[in-house]
């Protein structure tokens, strides 16, 4: 698409435009995101990220250079197990040490915190997102901070001012903007903090009352609290851009303050904002949290939707518009969903010019690697999930059904990746009455009335001999009900009924005509036979 219409479009190029308008034309723009790895990172978390991926692409389509930096959190405290984590006696001697000092419970990586950092990392690249990994403990650990603490130190009383405007308990007179980490016991309770006005911290510990002292310049000890650490992190990185949770958004709320403080402490200004809204899985119940382990993560979801799909369903949302993702049976319309703007971005289907170049731009934000030059293969989930039940599950047979429409490489992966979800979605999430087994023989305890046992002979006498008169589902579904009406006793969904307990053991099931024509001709005879 030209660079004009991209402009017009979509809220990422929107974005990036207001980006290159307010902070002006600069040799780089330092786009932001980042997560506290307290837990299993969750897919509502990941609507962050893909708000930042989706306006560096925009920047990027406009030939500037973007630096897509993703801080780990992970000099925060560990405050609360979550219920899904396993060895949680031994996570328990860690609570309010540093997150990156807690042992990994899987015995995979060398902390807690790397664990969930290379875990979700990795999912990102699935996505097609690549992120410069900023590691905050080896930050505050390599003392690279000590100049910022020392200015939120001296200027300790103007960011209690900030803070208390939006407080309705102001900081208590000793309040201290900083936390530190027990130098004995690692931990961050502290009962008293001073500083010499200098270079030096004193302090004692809560839990086990350890009286220490600590450098700024030098200390690995020292952080700053998450309110002005934030704006503190904007000045340290020049970020242009940030986008945040509703939560975050509020009048009073930690960007609201890290404005002023950023400006005031930090002489510098607030990145260009963009607030978004929170994500749900449908029939998950409530909002995912890493803490509770109520979570989904991307790699849930991709099981059950391609990668390209996943940045399709972020893309086709303004941010400030809250939404699900479905597992249930609401899966095949998204799936035709993305079918249909797909033929329209690339110009199989017809439609509002418009809807048209939406379509476009999505499509072009939503792949993981180069657009196609041409569609891609669409194999129809419904009818794949039959195909794939058909062959109970075999996805070499499943393939063969499709063979002669594959034409590239991207056709290949197209059909392996859905036929994948196709079958995770059936063993998980399919409702019982879409879930089928094709018989391999007429089931012993069936009990058809004469009518219907003489409307399967018609069928099967029909199959016989005429199936090459057949080209359409249309074709068969008259030739089905020629035979119903042939019989003044017979009820269309008697006859149905006796067509389907013979093929599946089911009173209903895929549309009649169309799933004997799936099954094939020598299935379907061999099983009524």
């Amino acid at each position: 698409m030209s660079e004009e219409k991209r402009k017009l479009i979509h809220w990422a190029d929107m974005t990036a435009d207001r980006i290159i308008r307010q902070q002006g034309d600069k040799d780089l723009y330092v786009l932001a995101s980042g997560i506290t790895p307290s837990g299993v990172v969750h897919f509502g978390n990941f609507r962050e990220t893909i708000t930042v991926d989706l306006v560096a692409r925009a920047l990027r389509d406009r030939n500037k250079n973007v630096r897509f930096i993703f801080s780990w959190d992970d000099y925060d405290t560990f405050r609360k197990i979550p219920k899904n984590m396993p060895k949680q006696d031994i996570l328990e001697q860690y609570l309010f040490q540093p997150i990156v000092d807690t042992p990994d419970p899987f015995e995979q990586t060398n902390s807690y915190a790397e664990f969930h950092e290379k875990n979700y990392e990795a999912q990102l690249k699935k996505v097609g997102i690549d992120v410069e990994a900023i590691y905050q403990s080896k930050k505050y650990r390599n003392s690279d901070y000590s100049d910022q603490i020392k200015l939120a130190l001296k200027n300790k009383a103007q960011i209690a001012d900030i803070l208390n405007k939006h407080r309705t308990t102001p900081l208590n007179s000793n309040w201290m903007p900083v936390s530190l980490y027990c130098e004995k016991c690692n931990r961050d309770k502290m009962q008293l903090v001073t500083w010499d006005n200098n270079d030096t911290l004193k302090y004692t510990c809560e839990l086990c009352q350890h009286n220490g002292e600590e450098i700024i310049s030098t200390s690995s000890r020292i952080k700053l609290p998450w309110r002005i650490d934030w704006p503190m992190r904007w000045a340290y990185e020049s970020v242009d851009f940030e986008p945040g949770g509703k939560d975050h958004s509020s009048e009073g709320g930690s960007f609201s303050t890290a404005k002023e403080i950023v400006k005031e402490i930090y002489d510098a200004k607030a990145p260009i904002y963009l607030q978004y809204d929170f994500v749900s899985i449908k029939g998950a119940g409530g909002k995912m949290s890493s803490s509770s382990g109520n979570v989904i993560t991307v790699n849930d979801v991709l099981k059950v939707y391609e990668p390209e799909m996943v940045r399709w369903i972020f893309a086709s949302y303004k941010t400030n518009v809250d939404f699900s993702v479905s597992f249930d049976l609401d899966v095949i319309k998204t799936y035709e969903d993305y079918d249909r703007q797909e033929r329209l971005a690339f110009g199989v289907d017809s439609g509002n010019q418009k809807k048209v170049d939406m379509a476009k731009r999505v499509f072009e934000l939503s792949q993981i690697s180069e657009m196609p030059q041409e569609i891609p293969f669409q194999p129809s989930f419904r009818h794949l999930c039959n195909i794939l039940q058909i062959n109970n599950g075999d996805l070499a047979k499943t393939k063969v059904t499709y063979q002669e429409e594959l034409k590239s490489s991207r056709d290949e992966r197209r059909l392996e990746e859905r036929s994948l979800c196709a079958k995770h979605w059936l063993e998980h999430y399919a409702p019982e009455e879409f879930k089928f087994g094709l018989n391999q023989s007429i089931p012993t305890d069936l009990d058809l009335t004469d009518y219907q046992n003489n409307f399967i002979k018609k069928v099967k006498l029909f199959i016989q001999q005429e199936w090459s008169t057949i080209n359409t589902d249309k074709d068969l579904h008259g030739k089905l009900y020629e035979f119903i009406h042939e019989d003044d006793h017979l009820e269309p969904s008697d006859a149905f009924q006796a067509l389907y307990k013979i093929l599946i053991s089911k009173e209903k099931g895929p549309k009649l005509a169309g799933f004997i024509r799936t099954i094939g001709r020598d299935k379907v005879l061999e099983i009524l036979s």
